[in-house]
């Protein structure tokens, strides 16, 4: 479409790209050739994108604003707002698909988790050498997909190995001329014939490299068996939907996955990278608009909130933030990670820099804190007021105090204390007093470090530096 002739492109209104995840942000692409030719001869040209996996590995969400007006991103993508959502469960609750039934531990799996663990992309090399390890384990797993398929009289099986090599392993495994193979370099006549016969059930297992994931419909296909790793949602759920389409008496698909990379079908798991291996989806009402967003957080044995690490209101036009850094210029709140105030452009500076400036300084000290402690206390006229007191691992303590004597120095706890320290930090009206902290204690955490600075004889805390300003 490209190439077509200039005056083909005049005259549009309307744009529809089918399977628009594929459309890059930026760069010379066909999609935004097409775009800019389009765009040209009609400014106000209508896209409307359609995907039934509406995000990409390295981005995240495609689109800005859900349906709802949630904000999936702060930052600005190609599709502004998704305009209407099918969602799978759905799709399968009303018999538009068939169910899927997940097995995640079938009997014995591969071990990739030492790609994961290295917190960027994997190459193709280092799938190999893991593969090569764990050789053995490929002809239990192929026979335990065999048994299965056999016991439960399963009709077309279709596997997704990690790479050639491996794909012609697991080939020598199947029962003979009941499998087929089909790789990136096959011929696309043998390739094209090979998937007729598939379709016609002239064979059972059909074995794939890197294809057959968009674009390919077998409706029989009732097991989906996974021997691959993939770090992308998208894509993993486009494997799983080879398997989801209808077929007359074709009640499920059973999808084995022997790579243990953990990508749910439902919710798959797009925004915010996992913070920790404990976290899960935790619901989170913002205190302006009550809009319930969904955070990462821990929850406890019965499902309570314990933390949570949201930083802004997901809903559209609030912009309430849980945590923030406050432009030391302007009073603005930012972004905890946020560089310069988005108001005012003042630099802010980050922790790292604060960090060395006090480890240089003659009058600065850093404490990394092992334990805080809360004790009530009186002053000399008798008001209570609270002691925190920050123990690194030699015992050495720094120490702050808090008043709760009136409306002023209650604000001054919220900002300077509880905006920080607390788990949760919508719950901050909670503390009315040093009783209330140290009764729910448990809602506070520690701080990486804490800077004090010497005033006359005694050190002042100054800073605190969280984990996630690091």
């Amino acid at each position: 479409m490209a190439r077509a002739p200039n005056d083909f492109f005049n005259d549009f209104s309307l744009l529809v790209i089918d399977e628009c995840h594929r459309v890059a942000e930026e760069g010379a692409t066909q999609y935004q050739e097409v775009i800019t030719k389009l765009r040209e001869r009609n400014p106000k040209l209508c896209i409307l994108g359609l995907t039934a996996t509406p995000y990409r590995l390295g981005l995240g969400w495609i689109y800005q604003y859900s349906h709802v007006n949630e904000m999936k991103t702060d930052q600005p993508r190609f599709f502004r707002q998704c305009v209407y959502e099918l969602p799978l469960s759905y799709m399968i609750k009303n018999k538009f698909l068939t169910n899927p039934v997940k097995v995640d531990i079938p009997v014995t799996c591969y071990d990739f988790s030492e790609l994961t663990e290295k917190g960027r992309m994997y190459t193709q090399s280092e799938v190999e050498e893991l593969l090569k390890n764990q050789k053995r384990l490929t002809p239990l797993i192929v026979k335990n997909i065999v048994d299965i398929t056999d016991r439960f009289k399963r009709k077309g099986v279709m596997i997704f190995s990690s790479s050639v090599k491996h794909a012609e392993e697991i080939m020598e495994y199947l029962p003979e001329g009941e499998a087929r193979l089909v790789v990136g370099d096959t011929e696309i006549n043998e390739r094209d014939d090979i998937v007729e016969d598939f379709k016609n059930r002239k064979f059972k297992y059909l074995v794939n490299v890197s294809v057959l994931t968009t674009g390919f419909d077998a409706p029989h296909v009732d097991v989906v068996a996974i021997l691959r790793p993939t770090e992308s949602n998208s894509l993993y759920q486009q494997i799983v939907g080879r398997g989801l389409r209808l077929d007359p008496g074709k009640t499920d698909c059973f999808i084995l996955d022997y790579a243990g990379m953990g990508h749910d079908i439902y919710t798959p798991e797009i925004s915010d990278k996992k913070p920790t291996k404990e976290s899960v989806p935790v619901n989170v009402a913002c205190p302006s608009c009550n809009f319930e967003n969904t955070f990462w957080g821990l929850i406890d044995f019965e499902g309570e909130v314990l933390e949570h690490y949201g930083r802004k209101c997901r809903m559209m036009g609030c912009g309430y933030r849980f945590r923030f850094k406050i432009c030391h210029v302007c009073g603005i709140d930012n972004d905890i990670t946020a560089k310069a105030c988005e108001k005012c452009d003042a630099v802010l500076i980050d922790a790292d820099s604060k960090l060395k400036q006090a480890k240089l300084s003659k009058n600065a000290h850093v404490l990394t804190p092992d334990k805080i402690t809360f004790e009530e206390r009186l002053d000399k006229n008798s008001n209570p007021y609270l002691e925190v007191r920050y123990y690194d691992a030699d015992a050495k303590y720094l120490s702050e105090a808090h008043f709760f004597s009136n409306i002023s120095s209650m604000k001054k706890f919220q900002i300077n204390f509880l905006r920080s320290h607390l788990k949760r930090p919508e719950l901050s009206d909670e503390f009315q007093s040093p009783q209330d902290v140290i009764k729910y204690q448990k809602l506070l955490r520690l701080p990486s470090f804490v800077i004090a600075r010497k005033q006359e004889k005694f050190w002042k805390i100054t800073e605190k530096v969280f984990v996630e300003e690091l």
